[in-house]
């Protein structure tokens, strides 16, 4: 018999495949300032609407073989990328989240990092209809479970006072302009949901990984010290492991220490 849990993941795991594949329209749509809600989705080669027993995400892009039911032109592997990744992201958080009211909250804060990985990485762009809102959202969740509000509250400041000054700095110093302003409200939403030490170490983990992918592109010739780099593409997932796995990277990390 499956228990109670099992039932639970599973269902956020179903959820969340459904879920991400209304994300697939934000990613394209939003950095586009078009609907997310019209026209319905269509192929973009033949513009055939896509068939409701099609939008089935994953299991339709398996089953037609990655490719238009109407013109066989492929589709994206991303496609059902996110959709997976929203299903595992949902089914996650429901065997860790800390009190049920924080649930919905922190769902659509995983689903709005999840489009932000992606956008920022496509147009080094973060749309303030993310940001915005999400603010406002993990300072209302914050009411209901940790951070606690004074703690959200002086972690989304801390969180973008923090990115506005490094970027201050750094064109100050190079004349190369550094941190958008996107990157800042997205540090401040993140701040909202993880407390200052939450958006501390969310900062630490995105820089260290984002100087390795420079690192990598300076080395393969594809890039050089002032090439841009979309820092909310390595932002967001950091916020995501700092929710969901926080408590066991900050204890491995003081087990490294003497």
């Amino acid at each position: 018999m499956i228990s109670n849990q099992t039932f639970v993941t599973i269902a956020a795991f179903l959820i969340g495949l459904v879920l991400g594949s209304f994300l697939n329209v934000v990613i394209a749509r939003l950095p586009k300032r078009q609907s997310i809600v019209s026209p319905p989705s269509r192929c973009p080669k033949c513009k055939a609407r896509i068939r409701p027993w099609d939008n089935i995400p994953v299991l339709s892009w398996v089953l037609l073989g990655g490719r238009c039911r109407d013109c066989r032109t492929r589709i994206s592997w991303r496609y059902p990328l996110v959709e997976l990744l929203a299903g595992l992201l949902l089914a996650a958080l429901v065997q860790r989240v800390e009190h049920p009211a924080l649930l919905v909250p922190h769902a659509a804060f995983l689903l709005a990092l999840l489009a932000v990985t992606w956008i920022d990485f496509d147009t080094q762009t973060i749309p303030d209809a993310l940001t915005i809102p999400g603010l406002g959202v993990g300072l209302a969740a914050s009411l209901f479970g940790p951070p606690g509000l004074s703690a959200a509250l002086l972690g989304a400041f801390v969180g973008g006072a923090s990115l506005w000054l490094v970027g201050y700095a750094y064109e100050r110093a190079t004349g190369v302009p550094g941190m958008g302003g996107g990157d800042v409200k997205l540090a401040a939403m993140m701040g909202a949901f993880l407390g200052m030490g939450g958006v501390f170490g969310t900062i630490f983990l995105a820089s260290l990984f984002g100087t390795l992918f420079g690192v990598v592109l300076i080395a393969r010739g594809k890039g050089s010290r002032r090439t841009a780099i979309p820092f909310g593409t390595f932002l967001a997932p950091a916020a995501i492991a700092l929710l969901l796995y926080g408590d066991s990277l900050y204890g491995w990390y003081r087990s490294l220490v003497p």
